[in-house]
């Protein structure tokens, strides 16, 4: 599989926008609690409402949330297209540790126990 310069560009987007603990609870609580207007979710946080729209910026840049505008609401929804896809990126190092643990596994049980007491 090759990627492209817009590929990275966009992995580099989702990976810089879970970096922060601030962005991924405003995640887990879209996961959890459904589409939310911003006021609800700047309720969550010890922070001003532009600080947080901030963050929302960025998650929104990164394709993992949605904006409607309903009245003068901002509905947030979680949008996770961009999680499946970094779930792609991973699994190769997934599959290299689990393979390294089996080996683990079975070296240890190749060793002699220590019988000493």
């Amino acid at each position: 599989m090759t990627t492209t310069g817009a590929d990275v560009a966009e992995e580099d987007r989702v990976f810089a926008a879970l970096a922060n603990a601030t962005r991924r609870e405003v995640l887990r609580l879209l996961r959890e609690e459904g589409p939310q207007p911003v006021q609800t979710l700047a309720d969550h946080f010890d922070m001003r409402r532009p600080s947080l729209s901030e963050h929302l910026k960025v998650l929104r840049e990164a394709g993992l949330v949605s904006e409607q505008r309903s009245g003068r609401q901002r509905i947030y929804r979680l949008e996770a297209a961009p999680l499946a896809d970094l779930q792609d990126w991973l699994h190769p190092y997934e599959r290299f540790w689990r393979d390294r643990l089996k080996g683990l596994g079975a070296l240890l049980d190749r060793m002699p126990d220590d019988d000493r007491t």
